[in-house]
């Protein structure tokens, strides 16, 4: 690691709420070197303690508004008085501009999923928030919250490929039907896995991604290995 350049700089932010002006720290790109990534894109990087996963939500000192750069810029008069009632009034002075912990960067998501919540903001963006929280608790090795917030983060995704328009986002519709198999795949819902798994392969039309359709058919192949090895094992205890 460079002696003279620290991995993390401050970025200026401007609340899109309270409009205070304040900053927040970023990792510098150089310092980004991925080891590996799991199958529902969790990556792991030679400097975790610079991963650019615990950066990712902004967090205003002065209101506690917590966003993300996938949040829309428009909010509602409703929606403002939801954030001013339930956050705003009730925000104790916290700073999230320093250096982040694994706990530290779990509060700025979840203060990012009730604002998120209180400005009725698209299914994909909380989606995408469920999600990276379910990689921070299995960094922090907690299955518990990890296969909780992944229940949350499937149930989410269900909806933003029903309702949300995903032309303009990250995640294309083929992504969203993978990443549903795959949190299935994880959770043990094997049905549920062998027929979002399907479904990629069958929608393939919807995107140019042959990644993504061939993470599906591993991911499908994987669930039958499973499944084999459970029959095989059940049999065995039964003799």
């Amino acid at each position: 690691m460079s002696e003279s350049i620290h991995p993390l700089y401050d970025k200026q932010c401007q609340c899109p709420f309270c409009t205070h002006s304040f900053t927040t720290k970023k990792v510098r790109s150089r310092f980004t070197r991925p080891i590996k990534t799991d199958t529902d894109f969790y990556t792991l990087y030679k400097h975790e303690q610079y991963s650019p996963l615990l950066y990712v939500p902004m967090v205003c000192p002065n209101c506690g508004y917590s966003y993300t750069d996938q949040f829309s810029s428009l909010l509602s008069e409703p929606s403002r008085d939801e954030i001013t009632e339930k956050l705003v009034k009730r925000w104790t002075p916290q700073n999230f501009s320093e250096e982040r912990t694994e706990s530290n960067a779990l509060n700025a998501y979840k203060l990012a999923i009730y604002t998120a919540q209180l400005k009725k903001e698209k299914a994909i963006v909380i989606a995408g928030l469920y999600l990276r929280v379910v990689w921070l608790y299995r960094k922090r090795k907690d299955a518990f919250e990890e296969a909780r917030f992944m229940r949350l983060a499937e149930k989410m995704y269900k909806k933003a490929y029903e309702e949300d328009d995903l032309s303009f986002t990250e995640m294309n519709a083929l992504r969203v039907l993978y990443l549903i198999g795959e949190l299935n795949r994880r959770l043990g819902r094997n049905e549920e896995a062998i027929k979002y798994f399907s479904l990629v392969v069958e929608k393939k039309q919807l995107a140019f991604d042959p990644k993504i359709i061939n993470m599906a058919r591993d991911g499908w192949y994987q669930v039958r290995e499973d499944q084999k090895k459970t029959a095989n094992r059940l049999l065995n205890t039964g003799n």
